[in-house]
């Protein structure tokens, strides 16, 4: 089979009354990978495709049916890999090396469903969801626009700047970052956004301690150093993590920028 095939799309329980959302099994890898596909129930109008890229690794960041209800409420057909390893999916994630063709064949998953107005997709990545997002980019044509929300993109600076995730980045990738530096160099898109083609939003909180403003700074000068558009929405007063009223705001603004 196929990677990005669809094995199996089981009905699951909507949160809301104007979505369905199905659980996904799809090929990845050659692995059986799950993830929430949500769709609206008013299916006489094609609709934009939206791949949801979530952060943490394990039961740290998983996708939360609300937050993607969210962006399927701006008009999208959202998509949301679990990544390898969770919720009953096969195989262990590894922060952004193979478990990256999980979002990459997300968006094949997209491009297979028959409410969607073209094969090009939108791809939304938060913490370290945007590390993976920026690699989707940069591996796939198809995307029109990505938004990076605190977004990781220098996975060195993370094993600097997070103790608490010393433990887990060591296992992930065999070693620190000075006994084995290739592990990091590659899950770490920034040398390679010169590839990149979409463009590109930046969303960060000046005060994040999960994943520091220096993240979307060193983004922001590899983009300026290659001439490819983006924005950069900062936001002094915030950390990770935003008010809910102003998180609601915020994607709502997020996408009018993917449509516009």
């Amino acid at each position: 089979m196929k990677d990005g095939q669809v094995l199996d799309q089981i009905l699951f329980p909507s949160p809301h009354p104007d979505f369905r959302v199905y659980l996904v099994t799809y090929k990845s890898s050659g692995l059986n990978v799950k993830g929430f596909l949500v769709e609206p129930k008013d299916q006489s109008q094609t609709y934009p495709a939206l791949l949801y890229l979530r952060g943490g690794i394990k039961n740290v960041g998983k996708v939360r049916l609300g937050r993607i209800i969210q962006f399927a409420s701006e008009g999208f057909i959202v998509f949301a890999p679990f990544y390898r390893g969770n919720m009953g999916g096969e195989g262990r994630e590894d922060f952004g090396l193979q478990d990256r063709n999980d979002a990459l064949n997300g968006i094949r998953v997209l491009q297979q469903h028959f409410l969607i107005q073209s094969g090009k997709i939108y791809v939304f990545g938060f913490s370290r969801g945007g590390l993976m997002a920026l690699w989707t980019a940069i591996q796939s044509e198809d995307v029109l626009k990505v938004v990076t929300w605190g977004g990781v993109s220098d996975l060195r600076l993370t094993y600097e700047e997070r103790v608490d995730l010393r433990r887990m980045l060591k296992r992930v990738t065999g070693g620190t970052p000075r006994k084995v530096p290739d592990e990091y160099d590659k899950r770490t898109p920034l040398p390679e956004i010169r590839r990149m083609d979409c463009p590109v939003l930046l969303i960060h909180g000046e005060n994040d301690q999960n994943v520091s403003v220096e993240h979307a700074r060193r983004l922001e000068r590899e983009l300026e150093k290659w001439n490819k558009p983006y924005d950069f929405w900062l936001f002094e007063a915030y950390d990770h993590y935003f008010p809910p009223d102003m998180n609601r705001k915020l994607v709502r603004k997020l996408c009018i920028w993917l449509k516009n």
